[in-house]
């Protein structure tokens, strides 16, 4: 156990100890009246003065000692809350008689919650820090932060120790501010725009919304399974039939799937399903949509990402048939026909199962040769109805729907079309979904019975839209992994991994 721990003994003994000298290692009386960035800021004329201090201006300021340099007569420590790191001066002779050389140098160590009180002054070598006169414990910290300037290395370590992590990596702690910043954006702009933001169950009696495996779990008072939800679609077009026009969802979806650097089992997006629009109609709010968070996170239009540099200025539209051949450089007279893809596929060294469709077979090509190719934001458009369920046909060319994807640094951001609500034809793309399913596709959506009943009823023409929250975050900060964006990603049993590396 962590406990055992000679160290950690160590440190448990000294809070034991400060117990007996009257001082509680876990006091709750903070008197903190200001935050260290905004202590710094306003001081930042302290080096204009002739002494470079104010004894007159006094602050009490709180956080975790990073970093501790113990003197002789007087020490300096590096103090970190949210906002910021400041340096701190302890002066024995500015503490009650004995506490420097009794409390403070015996028991006092890095990443313990101090607060201290003092007046602002710049050293001699110019560094705006603070003059302790008053010094108190709030936490003693039992286990030892990691060394400072080498910290944590280890990537398992930082995702399963996450709140390590955050405590010894500041730009950790900005992705993850960047990530909060970009959900309420996301919320004001459809708010603005006049959406209605809703909730919409979490376990469902269909796995439905989208071509996904799901988790299973078993609802004790009802007596049957639910399905943790792999989209909230068909509960949010069900408000549309209802009557709202306008409505979105910022909520978590569940996939039983595997992991990679851009997927996790549980991850966040937003749909929005919008009423009398169509798929084109969300082309032009997807770019205002990231126009609007450029400006408020004050991003460049031309975005490092890696070794790219992805151009936000222009946003393309491209075919899918199309971007097979111009993109992918397939050969344009293999893609209308199934036989000649699977051949072409196996000159390629891929194999894919017999039994797919004109419109799977499609998608396959598109994914080994075009995806990572598409580094500008490109919508991909006229998406195979085999593989659009719930897309609407288009009226000229009912074997493709009014569909789009938007692909961003070679992967998918946002998945988009005109809404069927035709309910016949709708039935007949569950059946097919259903043929599918028995043909081996764990994958292929549910039959929804009540939703076709929805449908009877008549839904408005609708456009509706998912946007990959994390994937967006991971574009926007620069982050290549998605536990990277995740403040607790799913990870392996610790067990479950040394015996894995045991077997190897």
């Amino acid at each position: 156990m962590i406990l055992e721990n000679k160290f950690i003994q160590q440190r448990i003994e000294k809070a034991q100890l400060l117990k007996n000298e009257g001082i509680n290692p876990y006091s709750n009386d903070s008197k903190r009246n200001t935050t260290i960035e905004k202590y710094l800021n306003v001081n930042s004329d302290i080096a204009e003065k002739e002494n470079k201090r104010d004894e007159n201006r006094l602050y009490t300021l709180s956080g975790r000692i990073k970093l501790l340099r113990i003197m002789g007569k007087a020490s300096f420590l590096h103090m970190e809350d949210e906002s910021g790191t400041v340096q701190v001066y302890i002066a024995r002779d500015n503490l009650p008689e004995d506490f420097y050389n009794n409390i403070f140098k015996k028991y006092i160590e890095v990443g313990d919650i101090i607060e201290v009180s003092g007046y602002p002054f710049v050293t001699g070598q110019g560094e705006l820090s603070l003059h302790a006169s008053e010094f108190k414990l709030l936490t003693k910290a039992i286990s030892p932060l990691p060394e400072k300037f080498h910290g944590i290395t280890d990537k398992e370590t930082r995702y399963r120790k996450r709140y390590l992590d955050l405590i010894m990596n500041a730009d950790v702690r900005k992705t993850f501010k960047i990530r909060s910043k970009v959900i309420s954006l996301t919320r004001r702009f459809f708010e603005d725009k006049g959406f209605l933001e809703v909730e919409t169950p979490m376990m469902h009696p269909i796995a439905g919304g989208a071509n996904a495996k799901p988790f299973v779990t078993h609802h004790n008072a009802l007596g049957i399974d639910r399905f943790l939800r792999i989209a909230p679609e068909l509960y949010l077009k069900r408000l549309i039939v209802g009557g709202f026009e306008a409505v979105f969802e910022i909520n978590r979806n569940f996939r039983n799937e595997g992991m990679d650097a851009t997927h996790n089992p549980e991850f966040t997006s937003i749909e929005f399903y919008w009423a009398y629009k169509t798929y084109k109609d969300l082309i032009e709010i997807t770019k205002e949509y990231f126009k609007y968070l450029f400006e408020h996170l004050n991003l460049p239009t031309m975005l490092p990402y890696g070794e790219l540099e992805i151009n936000f200025k222009n946003f393309r539209e491209l075919p899918l048939i199309e971007s097979l051949t111009s993109v992918g450089g397939v050969p344009a007279e293999i893609v209308h026909d199934k036989e000649k893809i699977i051949a072409y596929l196996k000159t390629q060294n891929i194999t894919v199962k017999p039994n797919l469709n004109l419109g799977q077979l499609q998608g396959e090509l598109f994914d080994e040769f075009v995806e990572e190719k598409l580094i500008d934001p490109t919508f991909i458009t006229e998406y195979p109805v085999e593989i659009s369920p719930l897309a609407r046909r288009s009226d000229t060319n009912p074997d493709i729907t009014e569909r789009f994807e938007l692909f961003i640094a070679g992967r998918e951001i946002a998945n988009a079309f005109s809404e069927l609500n035709d309910p016949i034809d709708q039935l007949g793309r569950f059946e097919a979904q259903m043929s599918a399913k028995d043909n081996g596709d764990d994958e292929a959506h549910e039959m929804d019975s009540d939703f076709i009943e929805a449908l009877s009823y008549g839904m408005a023409p609708t456009a509706g839209q998912g946007i990959g929250i994390d994937r967006l975050v991971m574009l926007l900060t620069n982050e290549h992994s998605i536990r990277d964006v995740l403040l607790f990603p799913a990870m392996k049993p610790i067990h479950e991994e040394l015996h894995n590396e045991e077997e190897e």
